[in-house]
């Protein structure tokens, strides 16, 4: 599998001070990265700078083998990023028009447009909505409507910043169903930024772990989660922790009920 991206020597400094850092990562077509870390340790900062929307103070980027200015990266570079983010954005109008604006901003020919937007909007469950205002979407709904904004692009490489984190378990779990299914398909590079282990071993085929501003793991996830750090190890135990108990209990409540 070819090299998609390449990142070395990344460092993010804001007010004089080092946020986060990241050595080196190399980057196939089609691996998905779960990245995770504690609360404030430079997940989504890494992630924006990655995706050069905020670009680091240092470091090179490499793209399909093209060296990247990571200061002003080329429009036709960034054409083939998507990103996604927390926060669902609703722009005035359908929600049809809302998921064809990346394309109408590209100059895209109309039937083009709807034939794009129309499968994405389909292929997300919601091509029934596509008249509807975009304002009157539940928040599943809406972040259906953005991440179909974001394929209808058809981009190379997709960066998710925490997409799930503000939808209750049961609307988040149909939809990461619904997205593993597709990236199943499409084979996108994806970078995900997740607070949700749950969100990570549905998804990712990757996994970097960020502590204190610095990658302390990167590699395959079932690699890095057969031989965890101890620092992993420790973030990690809640989850663990939780689910023993989870499956106790249903233990419990199997027994009682035989």
């Amino acid at each position: 599998m070819s090299e998609e991206l390449r990142y070395d020597h990344l460092v993010c400094v804001k007010n004089k001070e080092t946020i986060v850092s990241l050595d080196h990562l190399s980057v196939h077509k089609g691996d998905i990265y779960g990245i995770m870390g504690a609360n404030g340790a430079g997940k989504s900062t890494l992630l924006q700078a990655m995706a050069l929307l905020d670009p680091p103070a240092d470091g090179s980027v490499v793209f399909q083998g093209n060296s990247l200015p990571i200061e002003k990266p080329p429009l036709a570079v960034r054409r083939r990023w998507a990103c996604v983010f927390q926060q669902a954005h609703r722009f005035v109008g359908s929600v049809y028009d809302n998921a064809a604006l990346g394309l109408k901003l590209r100059k895209i020919p109309k039937n083009v447009v709807r034939e794009r937007v129309m499968h994405w909007l389909e292929t997300f469950r919601i091509g029934h909505l596509a008249g509807q205002n975009a304002a009157s979407l539940s928040g599943g709904e809406a972040q259906r409507m953005n991440l179909a904004r974001a394929f209808a692009l058809e981009p190379d490489v997709l960066f998710l910043d925490e997409p799930f984190s503000a939808l209750d378990f049961p609307t988040k779990i149909a939809l990461l169903r619904d997205l593993q299914t597709i990236l199943n398909e499409t084979k996108q590079t994806t970078f995900l930024v997740s607070h949700d282990l749950t969100d990570v071993e549905m998804l990712a085929s990757h996994f970097m772990f960020i502590q204190n501003g610095t990658v302390h793991e990167a590699g395959r996830l079932h690699d890095v989660f057969h031989a965890p750090s101890n620092e992993l190890k420790d973030f990690l135990q809640p989850w663990r922790t939780a689910r023993s108990a989870e499956l106790h209990t249903l233990e419990e409540s199997t027994q009682k009920d035989r």
